[in-house]
C-alpha cells in the first residue's frame, strides 16, 4: 500500500512540478479563473477519487495537494469515510491543515455519512445521530470549513420522516450555529431525492445555517430492494424540477457526472440548463466536481467535468 501511494504521489506531484501543469492551464481555465463576475466557483469533491482512495493508492492527506497541483483547484470537499477515525485526532487534523496551507488550498466542507439517521422516528436514536455529528462540526471548524453535508434518512411515511428530519436538523443546526458552521442536506436517494419534500423540509427548519446541497445526478426516489442506494432505479424525480425547487436553499451544489459525448458535454445532464437554473435562483457559491463514471479514469473524468463547468459559463 505504501509503495503504491508513494508511486502515485511521485507521479502526480512530480508531473505537476516538472511540466508546470498549473502555469500551462488552458485558455478556458485561465479565463474562468480571471473572471470577476462568475456566479460560482469550482471546488473538488473527494468522492471523485473514491476508487483510488478505497484501493489505498491515494490517502486523504494527499487529496488537497493533488487537487491543487494536478488540477489547479484550490478549494476541496472532504468525505468523512476516508478519515473516519480522525475527527477528533488533533495531530492528524493539524497535519492535513498544514498541507492545505502549504499548497494554498481552502477547505470548504465535509460530507458526513454513517453517523446515524437524522430522521429516525425514534427520538432516542435520532438524538444519538445528532450527537454523532457533533465531532464533524468540530472537525470542520478546526479545518476552516464552513459547512458539513448530512443525510436525512428515516423509515416511515413521508410526513413522519419529514417531521423527524425537521427535528434532527434543527438540533444539529443549533449546535453548528455556535461555531458558524452550515448544515446542508443532499438529495441522496429515496424521499430525500424528491425536491419538493426536501425543500419543504428545509423551509420548515427555518434556520439560516441549514440548507441544501443539490446533487445534479441523485434523483432516484425508488429502487429495487427499497433502500436509497443499490439496486436498479425504478422511479426517478425530474432533476431539473428538483434543482429548481432546491436552489433557493442551496449553499453549494454537486456537479455529478458519469459520461460525456464527443463534444465534452455530460450525457445524462444538460449542464447549460442546470447551471442556468442555479444562476437564475440567485445562487452564488461553490459547485463541487463529483465524477462518478466508469468509462473514463477518475483523473480524466475530473478534467472533463472541470472543462464543462468552465465552458458553461460562456453559454449562459
Amino acid at each position: 500500500m505504501q509503495t503504491n501511494r508513494r508511486q502515485f504521489l511521485m507521479q502526480v506531484t512530480g508531473a505537476a512540478a516538472g511540466v508546470g501543469l498549473i502555469k500551462q492551464a488552458s485558455a478556458q481555465s485561465a479565463t474562468f479563473a480571471a473572471a470577476k463576475d462568475n456566479f460560482f466557483k469550482i471546488s473538488l469533491a473527494e468522492w471523485s477519487f473514491h476508487k483510488l482512495l478505497f484501493a489505498k493508492k491515494m490517502d486523504n492527506l494527499d487529496f488537497p495537494v493533488v487537487a491543487k497541483q494536478q488540477y489547479g483547484i484550490d478549494t476541496v470537499e472532504y468525505v468523512n469515510q476516508f478519515f473516519k477515525d480522525k475527527a477528533t485526532d488533533t495531530a492528524y487534523l493539524n497535519d492535513l491543515l498544514k498541507r492545505c496551507k502549504d499548497n494554498g488550498v481552502t477547505n470548504h466542507l465535509i460530507m458526513v455519512d454513517g453517523e446515524g439517521p437524522l430522521a429516525d422516528l425514534d427520538d432516542t436514536k435520532r438524538k444519538q445521530a445528532v450527537e454523532n455529528h457533533y465531532k464533524w462540526v468540530d472537525a470542520a471548524k478546526h479545518l476552516g470549513c464552513i459547512t458539513i453535508r448530512v443525510n436525512t434518512f428515516g423509515q416511515g411515511s413521508d410526513a413522519d420522516v419529514q417531521k423527524a428530519a425537521i427535528d434532527g436538523l434543527g438540533r444539529l443546526g443549533e449546535y453548528a450555529a455556535k461555531q458558524n458552521i452550515n448544515v446542508i442536506v443532499e438529495n441522496h436517494g429515496g424521499i430525500t431525492s424528491n425536491g419538493e419534500w426536501l425543500s419543504s423540509t428545509i423551509k420548515q427548519v427555518n434556520m439560516k445555517n441549514v440548507g441544501i446541497l443539490p446533487d445534479f445526478g441523485n434523483f432516484c426516489v425508488k429502487r429495487e430492494g427499497g433502500g436509497p442506494w443499490g439496486g436498479k432505479c425504478l422511479e426517478e424525480y425530474d432533476r431539473y424540477k428538483g434543482v429548481s425547487e432546491m436552489a433557493p436553499y442551496a449553499k453549494g451544489a454537486s456537479a455529478k457526472t458519469y459520461d460525456f459525448d464527443a463534444s465534452g458535454n455530460c450525457i445524462e445532464t444538460d449542464y447549460t440548463r442546470m447551471m442556468k437554473i442555479l444562476k437564475d435562483s440567485g445562487f452564488k457559491g461553490y459547485v463541487g466536481i463529483e465524477y462518478e463514471g466508469e468509462k473514463l479514469s477518475e483523473e480524466e473524468g475530473i478534467r472533463k467535468t472541470k472543462a464543462l463547468l468552465e465552458k458553461v459559463v460562456t453559454e449562459i
